[in-house]
């Protein structure tokens, strides 16, 4: 079973408009609201996978009672824990012209200690039937500095493999705390490690203790990299479409694939990048088109030399 955790839920509305200008006032159909954060998109997917998944998150508000509602509704296995803050709200406006999407992501509100104790008595009680557990998403500001650390390490203490996708700081933590793989883009990576140069800065992610690092490049591709093997995966020609939740279908991937016991890093990279651009084609995120299988087969996968992704400043 694959156990996610997000601990910084949003109800996610999208709106499509023909062309998105700037000061203007834009006409729509009705939009789509669905239960999003980046551990219950990717737990969406896995399920659509036909993976046997829980997803753990909190839920509070008006905001939350519909997120429980359409989470209920997805038949995506869940467990919510109940908080007194609102859950956020995230925004996406789809430009079908250009097809460019701007997102407006709320903050969250960071939920009392014993709302926290209490996601975390949920993740320790699960973790006996888990396969891997996958902790994703940001943390509402003021969020305890222990939480991450904590979730990461009650799953390497019981000997579960843990996938982590975060950013700034917290990147670092979940390195020191165990996570098994990480999923950083490059801009988070650099402005978590300082480095600049992608290789290096997964490494120093490895030298953590970290056992890979799944490397988001946007159009470029992805990059796995392990102490002793790079290998970079790419499309012939990017995708046009909405990016939100790219990220998560390659976790999702990931997360399948360590649930049956695949370790290989070429296999988890080219699943997670076929998976990835799969999520860019559908409208909304926690979705994958079904014309996953044909761009896996598309795919460029070499062992670059790392100096190929040194800036050329550096």
């Amino acid at each position: 079973m694959i156990l996610t955790v997000t601990p910084n839920p949003a109800l996610d509305l999208t709106w499509r408009v023909d062309r998105l200008i700037e000061g203007g006032t834009h006409r729509a159909d009705t939009g789509a609201a669905r239960a999003g954060g980046k551990g219950l998109n990717v737990a969406r997917v896995a399920h659509a996978a036909g993976a046997e998944v829980v997803a753990i998150t909190t839920a509070g508000g008006r905001v939350g009672e519909e997120l429980a509602v359409e989470l209920r509704a997805s038949r995506v296995p869940h467990a919510l824990v109940p908080v007194a803050a609102e859950t956020r709200r995230s925004i996406a406006v789809v430009d079908e012209t250009l097809g460019d999407t701007t997102i407006i992501n709320e903050r969250g509100v960071n939920p009392a200690d014993a709302e926290w104790a209490a996601l975390l008595a949920e993740v320790v009680d699960r973790l006996p039937a888990a396969r891997v557990l996958v902790v994703s998403g940001s943390l509402p500001p003021g969020a305890p500095d222990t939480l991450l650390p904590l979730l990461i390490g009650v799953g390497a203490d019981a000997g579960v493999p843990v996938i982590a996708d975060t950013s700034g700081a917290a990147l670092l933590q979940a390195a020191d705390a165990g996570a098994t793989v990480l999923k950083p883009n490059a801009a988070e990576l650099a402005d978590a490690t300082g480095i600049l140069d992608p290789v290096e800065g997964a490494r120093s992610l490895i030298s953590r203790g970290t056992e890979l690092v799944l490397l988001s490049l946007g159009a470029d591709g992805m990059l796995a990299v392990t102490a002793s093997d790079l290998l970079h995966a790419r499309l012939d020609q990017p995708l046009a479409g909405n990016p939100t939740g790219a990220g998560d279908a390659g976790v999702a991937a990931c997360a399948v694939l360590y649930a049956e016991g695949v370790r290989d890093p070429e296999r988890i990279l080219r699943r997670a990048t076929a998976w990835s651009a799969a999520a860019v084609l559908m409208p909304l995120a926690g979705d994958i088109s079904p014309r996953w299988t044909d761009l896996e087969q598309q795919l460029r996968v070499s062992r670059p030399d790392p100096d190929s992704f040194r800036p050329a400043s550096s």
